[in-house]
């Protein structure tokens, strides 16, 4: 603990003479910012998270901390740009690769947990795509693989078709920092992803170094994120869902669903790949939330009051 606080000091530090030299910010803006800084130093600190492996899921559990403490959205935003602009730093001095602070949507006016799809939710959206249609074929079954398996998009785009093992019912997925992690996969998962790899994946023809995905564009190059993003928002529109979902909000649901069926954090945490079962007890708080939603609706004492 004491070489992570002696990181986050020094970062503290290096962030200062950032702002005030190569920003050219003025004194009220610097402290505004290290202070904003402090807020989330402290909260690394206290998980034993050091500068530079600060995830987007450590700053969503930041955040939400921030919303249990009732800490306004407008303030939040303001915060998340401050956190922005210290990984921003890190990002130029090549200390990191990405700005996790990108990976996270800006707090909305109405903060509220993450969206999640019941599985009748799921079969709905699954309902909106033709099997007939090739391309159709490859979104059902990515949604199936997103759901079943809980995967980032980020994984489900970079699946290679080596990394599917059918024998032992698992797929093999490489997460942040390239970090490898085994995945079960169910049987309806992987009949849906072979029938895909076989019947219509085997007739693409994939451009020069794309040869290796498993999902394709009609060009022959594996999908980005933002499609993804947008196939699936389209069919959640179709399907009548009313709700703000993207590729993430399955891998909410995935988790949500093993959690409030009884499943051991630990085992979720490996499956999501968290570094800490800290990130992945915000799917305990998620399920208590619902119970109390519940009890709150169809109890009628609460109804009373």
């Amino acid at each position: 603990m004491a070489n992570v606080k002696q990181e986050w000091r020094r970062y503290r530090r290096d962030y200062e003479t950032y702002l005030r030299l190569e920003r050219g910010a003025s004194v009220n803006t610097v402290e505004s910012y290290l202070h904003d800084f402090d807020h989330l130093a402290n909260f690394m600190q206290e998980q034993d998270v050091e500068p530079y492996l600060v995830s987007s899921e450590y700053l969503e559990l930041l955040l939400k901390q921030l919303v249990d403490c009732g800490i306004a959205p407008s303030t939040q935003r303001r915060m998340m740009s401050g956190w922005g602009n210290f990984f921003k730093m890190l990002v130029t001095e090549d200390v990191v690769q990405e700005n996790p602070v990108e990976a996270i949507d800006m707090p909305s006016k109405v903060q509220h947990l993450p969206d999640v799809l019941t599985d009748e939710e799921i079969a709905a959206v699954q309902s909106t795509f033709d099997l007939s249609m090739p391309d159709q074929l490859r979104d059902y079954v990515i949604v199936e693989v997103l759901y079943g398996c809980g995967l980032r998009v980020s994984e489900l785009v970079n699946l290679k078709l080596s990394n599917i093992y059918d024998d032992e019912g698992f797929i093999q997925v490489f997460g942040k920092g390239d970090k490898e992690r085994w995945v079960p996969i169910n049987d309806r998962a992987l009949h849906q992803l072979r029938l895909y790899v076989d019947t219509v994946r085997v007739h693409i023809p994939a451009q020069l170094g794309e040869e290796k995905f498993v999902f394709l564009n009609r060009r022959g190059r594996h999908l980005t994120r933002q499609w993804v993003f947008m196939s699936l928002k389209r069919a959640v529109a179709e399907a009548g869902i009313q709700k703000h979902v993207s590729p993430h909000s399955l891998r909410h649901s995935f988790a949500t669903e093993l959690v409030n069926n009884g499943a051991d954090l630990r085992a979720v945490q490996e499956m999501l790949g968290h570094e800490s079962v800290v990130t992945t007890e915000i799917y305990t708080h998620i399920s208590r939330e619902m119970l109390r939603d519940t009890i709150a609706s169809y109890h009628p004492h609460y109804a009373k009051h």
